[in-house]
């Protein structure tokens, strides 16, 4: 099954759902289909790439702050690609280990194949004389859209 992107009312974005769920919203009437699948249906309706809310939801919360930390948000941010070698990721890694205070946070942990967080291990990138390829860093909203 495919994502489907929900729009705000003023065509803003706001998140991804599933299809399922993007069903029950044309459903229950609080969203219409925006883009779509010319070639396939689902009931009366088409299947939806994007839908678009009827009634605007207010997203205060958006500009306050960033996203909160996740794993899943981590190997979104670095495109699943290990931030030591390049090669797809599989784990996610402490820059500065948990064991010496480092937190689960967007500016400690980086996308990381199962080798290199083992060859790492309990180490800082210097320790292990392994530099980082990206910077991590705190992402924004949309970029995690």
């Amino acid at each position: 099954m495919s994502d489907v992107l929900v729009l705000n009312a003023d065509l803003g974005p706001l998140h991804r759902v599933s299809l399922r769920h993007a069903v029950r919203m044309l459903v229950r009437q609080v969203a219409e289909v925006h883009e779509a699948r010319p070639d396939r249906v689902i009931g009366v309706w088409p299947v939806p790439t994007v839908v678009r809310l009827v009634s605007y939801v207010v997203t205060r919360w958006r500009h306050s702050r960033g996203p909160g930390w996740s794993r899943a948000g981590v190997m979104n941010r670095d495109g699943r690609r290990c931030a030591y070698c390049g090669r797809a990721a599989t784990t996610v890694d402490h820059v500065l280990p948990r064991s010496r205070g480092g937190a689960n946070s967007w500016l400690n942990t980086v996308a990381a194949c199962y080798a290199c967080n083992q060859r790492k291990g309990d180490r800082t990138p210097a320790e292990a004389r392994m530099p980082l390829r990206v910077r991590p860093a705190a992402p924004l909203w949309g970029t995690l859209l």
